[in-house]
């Protein structure tokens, strides 16, 4: 377009600079077939997940049971559409979590800095120290397991995460001369926070988001693989690991799958969040 005379370059939209990266299309595909999946699980599974017959117990992929059936004889592709509901739930509430928690902590530790910065960043630093996966377990032992532990579980192991990544965005937001105006005119600090710079400031968060989503669901899956997460009979996919290791080397399918399932998951929200992270920043651009 055109400016005062000069010749300026229009901005690519967010879609056509995401679209670039071929890796992220692909995840993206990936994830909008597994989320269709969980959603009309009633019409894409094949049986119910939780009808046993134990005279089909650990039969190999066929065309009665498309890849094949667990140690009670239930079908592992209709538990493995079903348990995608059960896997996608839990990493969007984890992440909710995490971000309601730590986007307030890194946001007001940002806007307002010095000793509330410091007092927060240090309760930050000292939940970094543990591993997610090792801090989700101790809040587990702490508070009992089950699937709803489970997500507020690893949505506490995740807060720091989106506390560091807020704030490091909101103190760059916070320089900028429009902020420094809007201060000057006397608007509040809530209003300065909530409409000039946290909206301006997302970016990082958003991509935050698509890579703790994979990561959430990871955790998730390893909580319940240890038998702290979903209890049986629900298809979750790491009970349904957990339940199957004892058959691996006799039929290996049921490992294998629900295996596939969680890397297939976890791969295409790693490329949707590399993409995003690409599309997002402006220093990417060609």
């Amino acid at each position: 377009m055109e400016i005062d005379g000069q010749l300026v370059a229009d901005r690519p939209s967010l879609w056509k600079r995401f679209s670039r990266n071929r890796k992220a299309v692909v995840g993206l595909i990936i994830l909008i077939i597994i989320t269709l999946s969980a959603i009309f699980a009633p019409w894409v599974a094949t049986h119910d997940p939780a009808q046993q017959d134990l005279r089909a117990r650990l039969q190999p992929p066929s065309a009665e049971h498309w890849l094949g059936t667990d140690n009670f004889g239930r079908d592992i592709y209709s538990r493995i559409i079903y348990g995608a509901r059960i896997s996608l739930r839990v990493g969007l509430i984890s992440v909710s979590i995490a971000l309601a928690l730590g986007g307030t902590m890194g946001l007001v530790a940002g806007f307002f800095g010095g000793r509330i910065d410091s007092v927060l960043m240090r309760i930050v630093d000292v939940l970094l120290a543990l591993p997610a996966i090792l801090l989700a377990l101790a809040v587990v032992a702490t508070i009992g397991p089950g699937l709803n532990n489970v997500m507020v579980a690893v949505g506490i192991a995740y807060t720091p995460n989106f506390a560091r990544v807020t704030r490091a965005a909101v103190l760059q937001v916070r320089e900028l001369d429009y902020v420094a105006a809007a201060q000057a005119l006397g608007a509040s600090n809530l209003r300065m926070m909530f409409r000039h710079i946290l909206p301006n400031a997302l970016n990082p968060v958003i991509v935050q988001v698509t890579l703790a989503t994979a990561g959430s669901i990871l955790s998730a899956a390893g909580l319940s693989f240890l038998g702290l997460g979903a209890q049986p009979p629900t298809p979750e996919w790491g009970s349904m690991l957990s339940s199957a290791r004892s058959y691996i080397r006799v039929a290996h399918h049921a490992v294998t799958f629900p295996g596939l399932a969680i890397m297939l998951t976890v791969l295409a929200l790693n490329m949707v969040g590399d993409g995003l992270r690409d599309a997002l920043d402006p220093r990417m651009e060609r």
